[in-house]
């Protein structure tokens, strides 16, 4: 999958180190899927949320943080839409942020 975009990941665990390294392990393992239902994300993180609108939640580092991407499985590319703390994803909508 193409991710867009991982700077959006960078500056987020420039500013929260500890989600560092689970944000690396998540974009390095994405990367190499090529996903083409949200089955597909269900078969590889059972704990991932289905959204309307393609959209996908992520719990990372332990559900501290959450990760919200839009999936656009014909193309194989995976959007960047939120990450930010699980307090912080309490306030927005994930279903059309």
């Amino acid at each position: 999958m193409r991710i867009i975009k991982k700077k959006t990941l960078q500056e987020y665990w420039e500013n929260h180190s500890d989600s560092k390294e689970p944000l690396i392990n998540w974009y390095e393992q994405v990367r190499t899927k090529n996903w083409k239902t949200p089955q597909d994300v269900k078969n590889f993180r059972g704990d991932a949320s289905i959204l309307p609108d393609n959209r996908v939640v992520f719990n990372i580092k332990g559900n501290d943080y959450r990760l919200v991407v839009r999936m656009n499985y014909e193309y194989g590319k995976v959007f960047i839409r939120f990450i930010g703390t699980h307090a912080e994803y309490d306030k927005i909508d994930a279903g059309s942020i």
